[in-house]
């Protein structure tokens, strides 16, 4: 605010002057310079520059008013003809006394008064017209900073929720097949052990330190945890097929971005079947376009893509908020499916650093 006041101040400082001389361009030419004249001309701009400094404080009553624009420009009117009589026909005079200006004393014809007064009428709707500018801007100012805010607190409010989802998910599901293991093979139970340690520990970490991004690589090693735990339960029915680019594993993502659509197909396309099934997660740089690029797909049996759209699942609809909220339109999430010819989740999101 004290930069808008400050070019206030200093457009009036430079309108004066323009004005001092502009009035004086005859005796300039001629090598005169009236400095009572000019004096007169500074003098008489200082009260039009403090009465139209009021429109400020209006504009603000009438923001906080909530005022109709058909209503706001009728003030401005009403307020514009008061302000050219009071500059014009009693400040503009009492200036003249004081600084006892022959010239402008001597008659005038009737233009000469209607034309200062037009003009009056243009400057109080230049700074009105810059005034509710300034507030409008600020208020999309506001506006997008409390967006913006809003969208990181709705980002992390569904970080949380996901990783509350999570817990309780690993935890009796997978504990269960552990112990189940335990009785075959101590071994595989310690090393599936160790695993949904280190499951537990990745969700764990980005709660703690606030982590809402992870390399990519992170990110796989954290399903490929879940998958190896999932195959005690499924067994020969999951057959994951990985076709990973190298060249991604070090780019960021979302934490928590990925696991979800897995755990979408681990859920519709193998639990309900007792057949074997085939699940693809390709991950691909595009470097040209600055994109990173991941597929998650089953064969299993598919669904109509209205109703996928129409569930109340958070998992996958979760994702995709959170992609759209964190990148806009740079990310991209499509659904393909249909019945009896699986399922299929392909983002795009910018290439950024973890």
């Amino acid at each position: 605010m004290r930069r808008m006041w400050l070019f206030y101040t200093l457009a009036w400082i430079a309108y004066s002057i323009l004005i001092a001389f502009a009035i004086q361009i005859d005796g300039l030419s001629k090598g005169q310079f009236d400095l009572q004249l000019a004096l007169y001309s500074e003098i008489n701009t200082l009260p039009a520059a403090v009465t139209l400094a009021l429109i400020w404080p209006m504009t603000g009553w009438m923001d906080r008013k909530s005022f109709r624009p058909v209503s706001i420009v009728f003030i401005h009117i009403l307020m514009s003809i008061g302000f050219g009589f009071f500059w014009h026909y009693l400040v503009s005079g009492f200036m003249q006394m004081i600084v006892h200006v022959k010239e402008i004393e001597a008659a005038r014809p009737l233009s000469a008064y209607i034309w200062p007064f037009l003009y009056s009428l243009m400057m109080y709707g230049v700074v009105a017209s810059i005034f509710h500018s300034v507030r409008s801007s600020e208020a999309r100012r506001l506006q997008a900073l409390a967006a913006t805010q809003a969208q990181g607190l709705l980002v992390v409010a569904e970080l949380a929720s996901l990783r509350n989802k999570l817990n309780p998910h690993f935890l009796f599901n997978t504990l269960h097949s552990i112990i189940a293991l335990m009785r075959k093979d101590g071994k595989a139970a310690e090393a599936a052990l160790f695993r949904f340690s280190d499951m537990l520990r990745y969700v764990l970490d980005t709660e703690k330190n606030g982590t809402t991004h992870v390399a990519l690589e992170e990110e796989l090693n954290f399903v490929r945890d879940y998958l190896n735990l999932e195959a005690l339960r499924l067994g020969h029915r999951l057959n994951v097929d990985w076709q990973l680019d190298e060249m991604a594993g070090g780019f960021g993502l979302p934490a928590l971005s990925v696991q979800p659509l897995v755990e979408n197909s681990i859920k519709h396309a193998f639990n309900p079947r007792a057949q074997p099934g085939n699940l693809l997660i390709k991950t691909r740089l595009k470097a040209l376009r600055g994109e990173l690029e991941i597929i998650i797909r089953d064969d299993g049996p598919g669904a109509d893509l209205a109703e996928v759209h129409a569930s109340s699942g958070i998992g996958v609809k979760t994702v995709e908020r959170r992609l759209h909220l964190e990148y806009g339109g740079r990310a991209n999430f499509t659904i393909n499916t249909a019945p009896g010819q699986g399922f299929e989740i392909c983002f795009t999101i910018p290439i950024s650093s973890a």
